[in-house]
């Protein structure tokens, strides 16, 4: 076949797209993506060596610049993300440059390179027919008719990776950085390159995958408040103002930061899309005055927002969906950071670090205002900072029996029809349960009117609680650590929390291992399972964790 690709829930058939994306991303697109991550463990293979502990006399760090690139490589082949052939032959070619720096480096140093025969380690493309004619050699199936369930652990940690890899791209865009989760996202990405690793390994390193997600989702929480400020129970406007707008879609807060910087005197208007909406929650966002609300959704459904929006949308990161030919948006969309689109202008970050937005905000004085789609408010802003600071109202609805069950809701949305099982879950459950959400899977239900629990008629507490985006999910551990302390439980599955995860793409992989290394059990992980996951493998995880999902798991 051409392409295969199944990293995404929305894989052909529940088995995998194998002529197009689902996502929309061609055959060409998703080869390079291929290539990408070749060279993505061709490079980490020589900076393993470079910092390994056996070499611990010599400089223990890679070059910074080849740190970033690979973060921003496993970033750009997240589904949704980079659709740009172009930009990937280029990410493919920097990548080569790193790995002849590092493995010269190793050669100076005379480091030995265990993995310097892989194929990874030895590919030199200098042609996009070479990059493309190589994918038969470096396709996702090529070791699985050998070994299914090792390879299928492998995509696991894989695709871990590349979520691990997109929020410490988010935190390094802060000036935050951790050099041991630096270091493990290198050596994991090389040891996937092995193909004489067994089950038990790859079980094994899924786990430390997911304790260092915990790591990067604490480090990006850092990052964010440190930037700007503690999360706070906010209220959202969803209607729209008088003024041309700016919208901006994706994931990096650094990014909306530099923009209304640079607008707050232009006379518009910015709104947030889909994972932007967290932001109003914080108190730097909140002192410009020009964010004036939240404009749409979820990712799926911007084609119909953004010709309604007007003005211009910038792409920070991915959930990037392929415009019809006809839409009349088209010339108005630019993208950043690893978000790529063939005829989107793409905004680089210049030589003193810098991005310059003037273009997309000139571009807005000559569109119309936003047209209204909806109104109202939305409440937000429950990260674990407020939870802690209504903790004692919520240990006392809990005492006096009017709080008796958290359900975690939280990960992706997507098109599917099964997703509607959310909104009825929501919309079904007793009042004395609360929904603690994060991502954007709350568009399903953070519009349903659900009301709040009152204390004897004195105080109350929402039932939805929104932490905000899908790295955020730290916030709900954080929150049920609290209550397990509060209570003098031993284990974390003892407490009135069920866990019903939504995914659609990696960076709610990240967070899945995340939660099954803190322990948690009998999370429902919908709407369907990964079609990466073999029937072993699927076993292994019902039995050690009981995973399950809203599809039969025989």
């Amino acid at each position: 076949m051409s392409m295969f690709c199944f990293q995404c829930q929305e894989a052909a058939r529940g088995t995998g797209c194998s002529t197009i994306g689902v996502c929309g991303k061609s055959e060409s697109t998703a080869q390079l993506q291929d290539a990408v991550m070749e060279i993505a463990r061709g490079v980490s293979i020589y900076s393993a060596a470079y910092i390994s502990e056996e070499y611990s006399n010599h400089q223990p760090m890679i070059p910074v610049g080849a740190l970033a690139w690979i973060k921003k490589a496993l970033f750009s082949t997240i589904t949704n993300a980079n659709f740009d052939d172009s930009a990937l032959e280029q990410v493919i070619y920097d990548g080569l440059a790193w790995r002849l720096e590092i493995q010269q480096l190793c050669i100076n140093n005379d480091i030995s390179v265990p993995q310097a025969n892989e194929h990874a380690a030895k590919w030199c493309p200098t042609t996009t027919l070479e990059i493309l004619s190589e994918h038969e050699v470096i396709s996702v199936l090529r070791e699985f008719n050998s070994d299914p369930d090792t390879s299928s652990l492998r995509e696991l940690v894989t695709y871990g990776l590349k979520g691990f890899a997109a929020y410490l791209h988010h935190a390094a865009e802060l000036g935050f950085e951790d050099s041991e989760c630096n270091n493990f996202l290198i050596r994991t990405l090389a040891h996937t390159s092995n193909s004489d690793l067994d089950l038990s390994f790859m079980t094994s390193l899924a786990m430390e995958v997911g304790a260092h997600g915990v790591k990067a989702m604490a480090l990006l929480d850092q990052a964010n408040t440190v930037s700007f400020g503690e999360p706070r129970s906010t209220q959202v406007n969803l209607g729209v103002g008088i003024r041309p707008g700016i919208l901006v879609s994706g994931h990096d807060l650094s990014d909306l930061a530099k923009l209304l910087e640079q607008s707050k005197d232009s006379g518009i208007d910015i709104y947030t899309h889909c994972e932007m909406l967290p932001a109003h929650a914080y108190p730097l966002f909140q002192s410009y005055p020009h964010l004036v609300g939240n404009y749409g959704n979820a990712w799926w459904n911007q084609n119909q927002e953004f010709t309604s929006f007007h003005g211009p949308i910038l792409f920070t990161t991915n959930c990037i969906v392929p415009p019809p030919k006809n839409a009349t948006y088209i010339d108005k969309v630019f993208t950043t950071g690893a978000a790529g689109f063939p005829g989107y202008k793409h905004i680089v970050t210049n030589e003193a670090g810098e991005k310059d937005f003037s273009e997309i905000i000139k571009l807005a004085h000559h569109c119309l205002p936003p047209q209204k789609i909806e109104e109202g408010y939305i409440t937000i802003g429950f990260a674990h900072s407020q939870i802690e600071a209504i903790s004692s109202e919520i240990l006392e609805a809990i005492n006096k029996g009017y709080l008796k069950k958290f359900v975690v809701m939280a990960g992706c949305d997507g098109r599917h029809s099964q997703r509607s099982e959310y909104t009825n879950t929501a919309s079904s459950l007793p009042n004395d349960s609360v929904i603690l959400t994060a991502g954007c899977a709350k568009f399903r239900y953070n519009k349903l009117d659900l009301g709040s629990i009152t204390i004897d008629g004195t105080c109350s507490i929402p039932r939805l609680l929104d932490a905000g985006q899908c790295n955020d999910s730290f916030s709900l551990v954080k929150t049920a650590i609290l209550l397990k302390n509060a209570f003098n439980l031993d284990n974390i599955n003892d407490l009135p929390i069920e866990y019903n995860i939504a995914w659609y793409e990696q960076k709610a992989i990240i967070v899945l291992l995340s939660l099954l290394h803190l322990g948690i059990k009998n999370i429902k992980l919908g709407p369907t399972l990964p079609s990466f996951l073999t029937h072993g493998v699927r076993k292994l995880l019902l039995k050690e964790f009981g995973l399950h999902s809203l599809e039969p798991m025989h």
